[in-house]
């Protein structure tokens, strides 16, 4: 199994460029099952969360011809509604597959997903959400299986904005008879993006990015192509490590309009940004940064996707903050693999007191979730010594080639 070691040598510098965003990605991929018509997608990145999920429709009898970042798949042949355990459980996106599969085949046999261990994310919105529209919807074995003859237009309410919910639903309704009105959706910009791909394929859809929308059933989609967004978490993670080692930074292919909490915290940490239409530069003037409180909320408030980076940022910075997760009851694993490192870190329910550090001391840590593990990169590069972090699966499922892109701005790593 991959390790990644580190040696902690002081700032970064120079130019990084952003893959596309993996949580924008996958809802485009699983709306491919929407059309049997080809959906051409580029800037697509080189992430396990992706294999996973093209290993998933070619199960399913989908042709997938990927070039690169450039993807086109086909859905006209599709013989199985059926998305086995063994690869679900890595990846919990693969609940997205259950609203196109069964809006367009009337049927959808979807395993119970599996993913980070951040906490509990139930499904119960997704199969209300279905059930409100006319399905019959049971979980038996560890599957959920819903059949409908054809979805119904109809009002639903999430008692919670989840992201793949609001996703989920929204697919499923562009082939429903009638209009569907979801409300108290989750706004998170990917949403919007999986908005412009359901237009261009030919669907009717008002409001997605805001809390109401409104979705006019059609008999069909058709084919289309869309160019996958800047992944707004890899850009953070960056500009973090950035600001950890006291670097100097500028990020490219990149979308500041969805990062503005992000942004502003590190400037309230000392950072000083430059920001344009498609790029970020961050220096530190080769300073200490501050302690930021950081506290996680549904977009567009700080994300709980960035949390773990900012508590490595706080664990080296001048001063103490507060840490406070709203959204994952789980997501403080990380914790004590940064106080394997020496951070001073003390937890209270589900805040996290970080007093900082002027250098973490390297050690051998695991990487327990996707964003964990990139705090604990952040934290290596921070720190004297030598670190080693294991369980490096984690971060290939979100980050593409960070090892090698890391490299490039100074680091010393490399992946054993």
């Amino acid at each position: 199994m991959d390790q990644i070691l580190i040696t902690g040598n002081g700032p970064l510098r120079g130019e990084v460029s952003i893959a596309g965003a993996k949580n924008a990605a996958l809802p485009i991929i699983a709306a491919s099952l929407l059309s049997a018509e080809p959906l051409q997608i580029s800037n697509i990145p080189g992430v396990r969360d992706i294999d996973t999920a093209l290993q998933l429709l070619e199960l399913l009898g989908c042709n997938v011809d990927r070039d690169d970042t450039d993807l086109v798949i086909d859905s006209s042949k599709v013989d199985s509604v059926r998305a086995p355990y063994e690869l679900v459980k890595t990846m919990r996106g693969s609940i997205l597959l259950l609203g196109p599969l069964l809006a367009r085949f009337g049927e959808a046999d979807v395993s119970l997903p599996g993913g980070c261990a951040i906490g509990s994310r139930p499904v119960n919105e997704h199969i209300s959400g279905l059930q409100a529209m006319g399905a019959e919807v049971e979980i038996e074995a560890g599957y959920i299986k819903a059949k409908a003859t054809r979805l119904q237009g109809a009002n639903f309410a999430f008692d919670v904005p989840s992201v793949t919910a609001t996703e989920n639903l929204m697919m499923a309704a562009t082939l429903a008879e009638g209009t569907t009105v979801l409300e108290n959706c989750a706004m998170e910009p990917e949403i919007g993006d999986l908005a412009i791909l359901l237009r261009a394929m030919g669907a009717s859809i008002e409001g997605a990015g805001g809390s109401t929308i409104t979705i006019q059933g059609r008999a069909k989609l058709h084919g289309a192509s869309h160019r996958v967004p800047p992944d707004r978490i890899e850009t953070g993670t960056f500009l973090v490590a950035a600001a950890a080692t006291r670097g100097d930074v500028r990020v490219v292919n990149t979308a500041p309009d969805f990062l503005h909490h992000v942004l502003g915290k590190l400037e309230q940490a000392g950072a000083r940004l430059e920001i344009g239409p498609d790029w970020i530069h961050l220096d530190t003037a080769g300073k200490r940064c501050q302690a930021v409180n950081v506290t996680t909320a549904p977009y567009p408030a700080f994300p709980t996707d960035m949390q773990a980076q900012f508590m490595a940022l706080n664990a080296v910075a001048e001063g103490s903050a507060t840490v406070v997760e709203n959204i994952f009851e789980n997501r403080f694993m990380h914790v004590a693999e940064l106080q394997r490192m020496g951070a001073d870190i003390e937890l209270q329910g589900h805040t996290a007191i970080v007093r900082g550090r002027e250098r973490l001391q390297g050690a051998q840590v695991m990487a327990t979730d996707l964003r964990a593990s990139a705090s604990l990169i952040i934290a290596a590069l921070a720190a004297d010594g030598d670190t080693t972090v294991e369980r490096v699966y984690h971060l290939d499922r979100g980050y593409a080639n960070i090892d090698r892109k890391l490299a490039d701005l100074g680091a010393i790593i490399r992946r054993i």
